[in-house]
């Protein structure tokens, strides 16, 4: 390639956004049909798509379903598709009669506390054209999760009755989700704005991720945003009372992850990009997690870490981080030297919310071994076998199902 023309790969580059199985895939790829709704509310700073139980007129017995962190307005047509696919979990709802209520967002990557409220005018919507008095079912994926979560507990604290009897959370990071920071770096050392760097830096990141790559002063901390959001769980009570709460992880309850040696190159680049280097994360001080080198304009960047645990060969639930990066480099015409394309996104201790990630023998509890009640909530489940964050399998839909109020 020309010069003029590796420039303008690399600042092409960051034309993407890093997205789980219900999310990363345009719906023109649907591989499942979808039915119209039955209704379609239009909701403070989102919507709604409604589909009645079989044998229902209207809703009966429902259950609430946010949609997770991405860029962008939801495709609740992109998201039913993900949740009735591999195992066609809600078409067995339906069956059972449930009314399935899926809630999207206008913008996906806003605070949480925004999306919360489109949340909160769902349930009082839902309670408002409920026919009988059947409990409420009310959860998420993700980051939707966290958005009902703290939209019950607001609910609550109003002393509105929200009449949900479960909340259920599914792979969902309430001790923190996990991008490297080597990642977040490189979406801002892409030398023009970019979809990337502004989902690396957009309020829901800033507040759901365990640290944060800060831009501007180029320091990796806790985001401000993260620890306003906790302070506002926290002035909520921490959790809704009124339900029984449930968790689903995709990653595995035995502190078995991924075979990812710490410290070994996870990509390596050359063509564009040239030398630039990402590594494992490893124990230590002033360890080096990335290389980033560019030629237009040219510029390096070294990105250390210290005392972070080995993250991204953690027991969870995984995102293919650095393959969704290498994918787009090769589509520019880099030379991709892909080792590890998938790691952690959320630990299974995160999604349980059983342990804090912050130190290596937390991270990597065995959580089958732990008691229980250490856990925030009530009941859980992590999966057999390491999945992709917020894949709808078999094992974890059946459990919940089994768990739904009559």
């Amino acid at each position: 390639m020309s010069e003029q023309q590796d420039e303008k790969a690399e600042q092409s580059v960051g034309e993407f956004t890093l997205a789980g199985p219900l999310s990363s895939t345009p719906p023109d790829a649907l591989a499942h049909p979808v039915p119209e709704p039955d209704d379609v509310w239009q909701l403070p700073n989102g919507f709604a798509h409604v589909f009645y139980g079989e044998g229902n007129k209207g809703i009966t017995r429902p259950v609430i379903m946010a949609d997770g962190f991405y860029l962008g307005k939801s495709d609740l047509k992109w998201l039913y598709a993900g949740l009735n696919g591999d195992f066609p979990f809600l078409s067995e709802l339906r069956r059972r009669g449930r009314d399935v209520i899926l809630l999207g967002f206008d913008e996906r990557s806003a605070s949480i506390l925004d999306n919360a409220e489109t949340a909160m005018a769902a349930i009082m919507r839902t309670i408002a054209e409920q026919m009988g008095s059947a409990p409420l079912t009310v959860g998420g994926f993700s980051m939707g999760g966290m958005v009902t979560r703290y939209a019950l507990a607001k609910l609550e604290q109003q002393q509105v009755d929200h009449r949900a009897r479960v909340y259920f959370s599914y792979d969902s990071p309430h001790r923190g989700a996990v991008i490297p920071v080597g990642l977040q770096a490189f979406s801002h050392f892409i030398p023009v704005p970019n979809p990337f760097a502004r989902q690396m830096n957009s309020p829901a990141a800033r507040q759901m991720l365990w640290r944060h790559y800060d831009p501007k002063s180029g320091k990796i901390g806790i985001a401000p945003e993260r620890t306003e959001f906790l302070r506002k769980l926290e002035e909520v009570g921490g959790w809704p009372r009124m339900p029984r709460i449930f968790a689903l992880a995709n990653g595995r309850g035995d502190g078995t992850g991924l075979a990812i040696p710490p410290g070994e190159t996870a990509m390596k680049v050359e063509r564009i990009y040239p030398g630039t280097t990402f590594y494992a994360q490893a124990q230590g001080k002033d360890v080096i997690v990335a290389e980033l080198k560019r030629r237009f304009p040219p510029a390096e960047k070294t990105v250390t870490t210290n005392d972070f645990p080995e993250l991204d060969g953690a027991p969870g639930g995984t995102l293919r981080s650095y393959g969704i990066l290498g994918d787009m480099l090769k589509k520019f015409g880099a030379r991709v030297d892909l080792r590890h394309e998938e790691i952690c996104f959320v630990p299974a201790v995160s999604a349980v919310a059983i342990r804090d990630i912050d130190r290596q023998k937390d991270l990597y509890a065995n959580i089958d071994d732990l008691d229980p009640s250490e856990s925030e909530f009530d009941d859980f489940i992590c999966s057999s076998t390491t999945t992709e964050h917020a894949a709808v399998t078999e094992e974890l839909c059946g459990w919940l199902l089994d768990r739904l109020p009559d």
